[in-house]
């Protein structure tokens, strides 16, 4: 283990932590304290847009709310070096094996919660699955843990001299948090935040007895899902509020099409006023007159910085330069996001002068397309199948369109990350990209995931490339649109309120949903 982990008595070493921020905690006593329950955390250890939420909105909610993290102690966050202080302790469930509770300081005052368990956490691999791509066997266990104690902490139980007063849960690894709270009775409210129904935890039937899950809620109404365990499901039944990562999203959601066999939950659920949509943001690192990844900062109207990109991308991907349109595709490579619609239309895009630069990573199968059609088009497309920070930033200033042709996308951040840095979207219309793009105006939509309702948007951007003045003017306005988060956050402390001042049970306990 790399940090340097303390040990002491539990509640004594949260006191001690805390007493050389005594003027700070004060001021916290002021606030509501609410528990962040998250797989991912970007400052620590990320897999996908969850990690940027993870780190962004509990920042932005901190001067509303006396708000810390939760994630479990993988091998990143242990050897990150950054102190650990053990302050807590939860017993063992079932299978789920004790664990220690660490604390660590983060320079700006975020304050996260370890779930110290090696023999679930520290590995080589990916949060979810090991350095082949494969889901790690005991996930079910390792998720569980999480849930748990995120529970075990609400009801006082771990040692911890700190007590939310709410917790808010994050897509299906945190998801049975709200559920050990409302099956314990605890009067905590809970919120649960869809990030994307499709993952959904599920799990045999077979792991009931090893999670110690209440045998009379595995029924449709609890979390049974087709015959399996839906970690998801119990998390969307029980807690006090729902909510998804976009407006279009939380309605799409209660519809058979996006539902993913959860739809008529959800619809209930927004029937009772308990789903609402609250859109993503982004954090103001997105700035392209000082991001630090950035060759040169740049502003509105000044586009000799994203000229200077361009050249830099045209590089890095071995393209021509020349004066037609660059396209940038910086995505997972996963049938979801519409790679396979990209790879169908990319000779079009290329017979009208355009070029193409890949970043990312994903299904072997698209990798390997992708890479083909690199061979095919050498010196109009290049990819790269990885991923790097300074590289996608540079791509979203350096492009001219981003393409994002997603199946579909519960919110979405590289539309307002692009947009932010003057490349314009092509998004199908559909979740956050219906939500944060204005079709002509700040990118462009099309309505089908099909070839042909894709390259008419894309023929669309070609054509505005070619009159500079109405392309600029739309750079321009893409560049203003994007949400930062302090502007989103004001639905969430809204919520918050509410909550907390309902102090209602859980969901469950309430028995809705009654039989």
């Amino acid at each position: 283990m790399g940090n340097l982990v303390a040990t002491a008595q539990p509640d004594e070493l949260e006191n001690i932590s805390s007493r050389p921020r005594l003027h700070v905690e004060s001021l916290q006593t002021q606030k509501k304290k609410v528990l962040f329950v998250t797989p991912e955390f970007t400052d620590l250890v990320k897999v996908g847009g969850l990690g940027d939420v993870s780190s962004a909105l509990p920042r932005a909610l901190d001067a509303h709310h006396d708000i810390r993290l939760l994630i479990p102690g993988y091998r990143e966050v242990m050897d990150s070096g950054i102190p650990i202080r053990i302050v807590g302790k939860v017993d063992g469930h079932a299978a789920l094996p004790p664990c220690r509770i660490g604390r660590m300081d983060l320079d700006d005052g975020v304050i996260v919660y370890i779930v110290i368990c090696p023999e679930l956490y520290e590995r080589d691999g990916t949060p979810y699955s090991d350095s082949q791509g494969n889901d790690w066997p005991d996930n079910h266990i390792r998720f569980a843990r999480l849930g748990l104690t995120a529970a075990e902490i609400a009801a006082g139980n771990a040692s911890i001299s700190w007590s939310p007063e709410l917790v808010h849960a994050n897509d299906w690894p945190s998801s049975l948090a709200p559920a050990f709270m409302a099956w314990r009775k605890l009067r905590t409210p809970s919120v649960m935040t869809v990030h994307n129904l499709c993952y959904q935890g599920l799990f045999d039937a077979a792991c009931m007895p090893e999670l110690g899950l209440p045998a009379e809620q595995f029924t449709p109404e609890g979390f049974e899902y087709y015959g399996q365990i839906s970690f998801l499901k119990a998390g969307l039944t029980c807690a006090n509020h729902i909510t998804a990562v976009s407006r279009t999203y939380a309605r799409e959601i209660t519809e058979e099409e996006h539902g993913c066999g959860l739809d008529g939950l959800l619809r209930k659920r927004a029937e009772e006023n308990q789903l609402t949509g609250i859109p993503n943001g982004i954090d103001h690192t997105w700035d392209p007159a000082n991001d630090p990844h950035l060759l040169c900062g740049f502003r509105e109207g000044e586009w000799d910085g994203k000229r200077e990109h361009a050249r830099y991308v045209e590089e890095t991907f071995g393209l021509e330069q020349d004066d037609g349109p660059l396209f940038a595709v910086v995505s997972r490579l996963v049938h979801q996001k519409g790679i396979d619609l990209t790879i169908a239309i990319a000779d079009e895009l290329v017979e009208a002068g355009g070029r193409m630069a890949v970043i990312g990573r994903g299904e072997p199968k698209l990798e390997e397309a992708m890479r083909q059609l690199a061979l095919r088009h050498p010196g109009r497309i290049g990819v790269n199948v990885g991923f790097n920070e300074t590289d996608a930033r540079r791509m979203f200033a350096g492009s001219d369109f981003l393409l994002m042709p997603s199946r579909f996308e519960p919110c979405g951040l590289s539309q307002m990350y692009a947009q932010r840095f003057g490349s314009l979207p092509i998004a199908r219309r559909t979740g956050g990209l219906a939500d944060t793009i204005e079709d002509g105006v700040t990118g462009f939509l099309f309505s089908e995931p099909t070839e042909a309702s894709y390259l008419e948007a894309v023929m669309r951007a070609v054509n505005v490339h070619r009159h500079p003045e109405l392309l600029n003017a739309m750079r321009r306005k893409a560049m203003g649109s994007p949400l930062y988060w302090q502007e989103s956050v004001k639905p969430y402390d809204e919520l918050y309120q509410r909550l907390l001042n309902d102090k209602v049970p859980a969901t469950l306990a309430r028995e809705v949903g009654r039989r």
